[in-house]
């Protein structure tokens, strides 16, 4: 039998069962309702016309005595009308015996009811003397005879109307003794099949889940015994089949994956970066000589340790739970947050290790996870930068000694364009005079870009110097927009602030910050329509500062770039420049421990913010150095990411 007959056949078995009981209980409901009926129409009728009989006699009685009191019209009509409803009763009682002595009673009633309305005939007779001693000798006594007999009448019918109600009782605890035997029968009969049902499908089932949880483990060594050919032997069968293909394919492919297994060893080995891949409990499950040699160990100890027993750097173990917790890829130029405090914004990409020489390394964490999002573990790269940091260093300090040796000669062709001004400007022609403005200009960019390559090379090797005070940071928003005031007014532009009240001082080079955001401002002034605004809000122990305008804004493509060196925007109002000037923002933001960043729509103008610590701020992030540096900790060297686009410069910063 198929899997779906036998558990139609329970379903079946149970169904009847279910039925035969219920046709069961519907016969006892019928013998209950014929019982109850019976009751109705046996006794219930006759008691009804006895008390309708008694009724219509009192007020016979009554109409005789009002006949008496000299209202003979009165009484009569009134004695005729009830002697009529007494017969009608009377009639029914008839039309209703059931009983055996309920014929003899109504046949008393008859009898009675004739010598009544023969009394109350002489009652009423002209030779009658005294009718009220007449009243109380002949028709009182007839009408309590005829009162008695209809009395017997109802008392008669409402002892069998009683014996019938313990009959219908009895007949009713029976039917529920029997439809409660017989319901718990059929759920016995009903749980002994579906137990025997239920056994025989669960056995083969429970044997297929082993089968399966054996092969999930890795042993596909397994046979099920097929005792049917039902469904579940069928899958049985299918099983006993799988196993064996899967046992052909693990012996056709165990090498081929051994070898693969050797060949990306193979690969992580010979890497010169260093690689190092951790599981989701952050143990090592590999790692090439490279990164053994960098964290001071061999690939033999490190192999199933936890990352923290092979190197104590805290940044790198951070990294890799926080990729591991947000599943998030860490690249080489990381976002910080502009609201981190400053241990937190300390070199999310890069590390700097002391072996002798000085080498820097940066990080890569890319996490592992399965088609369905489940965290494996997180591969980390390590990259020597070393060199890239000594090109870089060389670059700055050649750009620096350039600038230098090209200051005094520009000065000097300066100063001679200016004396040729002075003293021939008469003596040339009108051409030549626009040739000599043209050489003037172009060497004054030259300085300009001389200037501003010697300043972003002073903040870049650690030379520019910063007179850091408490100060305020309504008094730098003051000063600059002060020192622009003026420019704004002729192009008709609202240059306002808008500042917090729980500002709290800075920690700051005044000069320096208000170069910031002159620089902000001034790029503003070339691109605003009507208004810009300087705005300063506390964000804990942090303070931003941005500055907002309504111009054009900045193409998408561009805002990744515009804090980069030489990075200039064409747009229709090329007012040009050297492209240095929010560098040099940045890096002097970035010198403060602070952030830069622009938030720019097209069409929709632009906003400029950068950050500064308060002074709690800082004095934390010192002493966070400082316990950092008394327990040997390596110190991180900070990055900063800045999005934006450079469209133009103001003056060299102040010294």
């Amino acid at each position: 039998m198929k899997l779906q007959g036998k558990i139609l056949s329970g379903y079946v078995f149970s169904l009847t069962l279910v039925v035969l009981v219920g046709l069961w209980g519907v016969f006892n409901l019928r013998r209950l309702g014929l019982a109850s009926e019976g009751i109705l129409q046996e006794n219930y009728l006759s008691i009804r016309a006895a008390d309708g009989m008694i009724d219509s006699l009192e007020r016979q009685d009554s109409a005789t005595l009002i006949a008496l009191l000299d209202d003979t019209e009165a009484g009569l009509g009134l004695f005729r009308e009830n002697q009529i409803t007494f017969l009608q009763w009377l009639g029914r009682a008839k039309d209703n015996v059931t009983l055996e002595d309920e014929t003899e009673t109504l046949a008393a009633i008859e009898e009675s009811y004739q010598q009544y309305l023969l009394s109350v005939d002489q009652l009423r007779s002209p030779t009658a003397q005294n009718s009220f001693e007449t009243y109380e000798a002949l028709v009182r006594p007839q009408f309590q005879a005829v009162r008695e007999s209809a009395a017997s009448l109802r008392e008669l019918n409402q002892t069998a109307m009683t014996e019938a109600s313990e009959r219908a009782a009895t007949t009713s605890e029976q039917a529920i003794i029997s439809v409660a035997i017989a319901g718990l029968s059929a759920a016995t009969a009903g749980f002994i099949v579906s137990w025997l049902l239920s056994r025989s499908l669960v056995r083969p089932v429970r044997a297929i889940r082993g089968a399966a949880e054996q092969i999930a483990d890795g042993d596909y060594d397994v046979q099920l015994p097929v005792t049917s050919k039902d469904e579940l032997g069928q899958l049985s069968e299918e099983i006993n089949t799988m196993s064996s293909r899967l046992q052909a394919f693990r012996a056709l492919n165990l090498d081929n994956l051994v070898a693969e297994k050797q060949r990306s060893e193979a690969i992580i080995h010979s890497l010169s970066d260093g690689i190092v891949v951790v599981n989701d409990q952050l143990q090592i499950v590999a790692i090439n000589p490279a990164a053994a040699n960098l964290f001071g160990t061999r690939v033999s100890i490190a192999l199933n340790r936890h990352f923290l027993e092979v190197t104590d750097d805290r940044t790198l173990y951070e990294r890799l739970q926080g990729a591991i917790n947000d599943g998030a890829i860490s690249a080489a130029n990381e976002d910080i947050n502009p609201s981190a405090s400053p241990s937190q914004q300390e070199a999310p990409n890069e590390i700097t290790i002391e072996r002798g020489t000085t080498e820097h390394y940066q990080y890569l964490t890319t996490p592992v996870t399965t088609p369905d999002n489940r965290q494996l573990g997180v591969v980390l790269l390590l990259q020597n930068v070393t060199k890239f940091k000594q090109i870089d260093q060389l670059k700055s300090e050649f750009v620096m000694t350039a600038s230098h040796e090209l200051r005094t000669p520009l000065t000097g062709m300066a100063m001679s364009i200016d004396l040729l001004k002075e003293t021939a400007q008469t003596k040339l022609s009108e051409t030549e005079v626009e040739l000599l403005q043209t050489a003037q200009e172009d060497v004054q960019r030259l300085r300009d870009l001389v200037n501003d390559l010697l300043d972003l090379s002073k903040i870049e090797s650690g030379k520019i110097e910063l007179a850091q005070t408490q100060t305020h940071p309504k008094m730098l928003v003051e000063k600059a927009i002060e020192l622009l005031q003026i420019q704004a007014k002729e192009k008709d532009i609202h240059l306002f602030s808008t500042l917090s009240d729980s500002l709290k001082p800075v920690n700051a080079d005044p000069n320096k910050i208000t170069w910031v955001l002159t620089n902000l401002i001034a790029n503003a002034l070339r691109y605003a329509k009507e208004t810009i605004e300087v705005a300063a809000k506390a964000h804990g122990d942090w303070i931003s500062i941005a500055v907002i305008d309504d111009g054009p804004g900045i193409d998408v493509a561009y805002q990744s770039k515009i804090f980069e060196k030489f990075v200039q925007v064409k747009t229709e109002k090329d007012v040009g420049g050297t492209g240095l000037g929010l560098a040099i923002c940045k890096e002097i933001i970035k010198a403060h421990g602070g952030t830069i960043w622009v938030d720019s729509k097209p069409g929709e103008g632009s906003t400029f913010s950068f950050t500064l610590p308060t002074v709690k701020a800082t004095v934390k992030a010192m002493a966070e150095v400082t316990a950092k540096t008394a327990t040997g900790q390596s110190t991180n060297r900070q990055t900063v990411d800045l999005s934006g686009q450079d469209r133009s410069e103001v003056n060299s910063i102040p010294p």
